[in-house]
Order: structure tokens, then sequence, then C-alpha cells
């Protein structure tokens, strides 16, 4: 997830457990990096349906660039178990601390929303909780519960953590049948260690694999950025990778910095090079793939989703 710089209360950090990172500036985006200002209407309706529920979005929470349009069209993406994070990537805008306890009703608000939305499919992302003995599995399976208690109809991806050494969890999560298992890689492997230490590359490509394993019928995804100094080579490799774990959908977006305090955009990735590794994922057989500077996890997945469903069934 990427972001644009956050807003903050009077002059508190955003971000104090990263306060000892040293600055790295901004870099000016090109033109290519433009997204419309949201307006008012039906971006205002959904902006007050999530305020009602006392939902978190990570449309909101991660600053997305996309939200304008996505929430203009009834869009959004939720983000369960709290907006703390346990983890403190270099790339992301959630804040990092000790969460909160679990809100048991949580998943009925999302579910009420959900309907409110009227959506005919629904992403569902949370912050990591490695507190958590299951790391949250067991809320994301409630979750899942309570949208097919009260929207039947509504296809529902998941985005979730990695569940590093949370033995039985994604076992859990499988079980539900969600139709999506969206985990996302992030980077390239050989950039975890300044991107995303808290994780490990091959875990996060085994648990795709795992879920296929376990349940054929779902279909996985992940999603990585760009610009982040990463080669070309090491992008084909990751993509071969995914391959290797039999995962279906892949999307591709550009690194944006959040604040001076995060990793800096190494590059800004121009478009026809996007459609390049387009062009390449879709021969390595991935059967969805989105990629465009302001690509995101969950930008149209559900478009997408109700295409791949009409393609198949015209077969």
């Amino acid at each position: 997830m990427t972001s644009t710089p956050p807003s903050c209360g009077g002059d508190a950090p955003r971000h104090p457990e990263k306060a000892h990172r040293p600055d790295q500036p901004l870099a000016k985006k090109p033109a290519w990096i433009r997204v419309k200002a949201p307006g008012a209407g039906q971006w205002e309706s959904t902006k007050a349906i999530v305020k009602n529920h006392r939902l978190v979005t990570v449309c909101e929470e991660a600053g997305c660039p996309n939200i304008g349009e996505c929430w203009a069209k009834n869009h959004a993406t939720f983000m369960i178990m709290g907006d703390i994070c346990t983890r403190a990537c270099a790339f992301c805008n959630v804040r990092t601390g000790l969460p909160g306890a679990l809100d048991a009703s949580e998943p009925a608000r999302i579910a009420d929303a959900v309907a409110a939305l009227g959506l005919a499919h629904v992403v569902i992302t949370s912050v990591d909780r490695d507190d958590l003995d299951d790391g949250g599995a067991a809320h994301f399976v409630q979750v899942i519960e309570a949208i097919r208690g009260t929207s039947p109809k509504t296809t529902i991806e998941v985005l979730t953590p990695d569940f590093l050494r949370k033995d039985g969890a994604l076992e859990k999560i499988v079980a539900a049948t969600p139709d999506v298992f969206n985990h996302n890689l992030e980077t390239v492997a050989g950039h975890y260690l300044t991107v995303r230490p808290g994780a490990r590359y091959f875990h996060s490509i085994r648990l795709l694999q795992k879920v296929k394993e376990l349940d054929a019928g779902i279909f996985t995804k992940s999603g990585i950025m760009l610009g982040l100094g990463e080669g070309r080579h090491e992008v084909l490799q990751l993509m071969d990778d995914l391959r290797s774990a039999d995962v279906d959908f892949l999307t591709i977006g550009q690194y944006l910095q959040p604040t001076p305090k995060h990793h800096p955009v190494v590059s800004f990735v121009p478009p026809e090079e996007f459609d390049s590794y387009a062009a390449m994922a879709k021969a390595k057989g991935f059967l969805l793939v989105s990629s465009s500077p302001l690509t995101r996890s969950s930008h149209h997945a559900g478009e997408d989703f109700v295409k791949l469903k009409s393609e198949r069934a015209g077969r």
C-alpha cells in the first residue's frame, strides 16, 4: 500500500516509531502520476456510510490516490482489527504500535456497510496482528460469515497478512472459502530486509501456494510496487515464483513515498514499462493482470473479477 502525505493533528507526528529514520526528500511526481480530487455526491455518501458504521478503510489509512474514483463508485476497501499495525514496513503509512483488543461488533458493522453500499464485490484487508495467537484469522472468518449472512451474492476478496509463525491461521480462512485470497509480496526478494524487514519472501510465496493446495477453487492474487530500486530481471523472477505457486492474479503499481521518514522513491517507472510488464505477466499465465502507475491491489478488483467470471461463463 502506498500513500500521500498524511494529515496530523497539531504538531504530533503520525509515526513517532519512525522518528529515528533519517529524512528522505520527497521526489517530484511526473506528469503521469495524476488523480482527480474527490468531488461531492456519491463520494460523500460513501464517506458517510463508512463514518456512520465506525469503520476503518485502507483507502484513508494508506492515503490511496484512487480514493476519489473508488468512493464515487461506492467502492471501499475495509481494514479490520484496528488502525495500528505491529509491523513497521518502510513503505507503509499505517501507524505502528501495540493494537487494542478486537471489536466483536466489527464483523456485523462491516456486513451492514457492505449491504448499504450495495457492493457486488468487497475487499477486506487488515493490519498485521502479530500480538494475536492466530494473527486475526478467526476475525477474518467472522467478517466473511457476517457478509455472507446479509449479502449472499457479494463476492469476497481477503487481502491478508502473512501469518508468520501462526500455525493453523491460514487453514481457518481457507475453510471460510473467500472467492479471492490476496496476499501482497510488495517488492522483489532482494529488497525485503530494507522494505519489509518483518516479513519473509519465500514464506509469502508458500502461503499463496498452500491456499491452492487446500482449496484449488479459490483464486489467489498478489501485488507489488515498482520504483523501490528493483531490476527488471528481479520482477520477472518474482512473476515466475508466483506462477510456480499457481497464483492467478497480479497487480503492479508505482510506489509513492508517504513521508520523508519512509523509503525513498528510487524511480518513477513510465507507463510503457508497466505495459511491458503486463504483457510479460499475461504470457507467463496470470489470469488477470493490472499494471499501471496508479494500480493498487484492490483498485478495480470487483470489475476485474466480474469480467473474469463473465469470460469463463461464456466459454
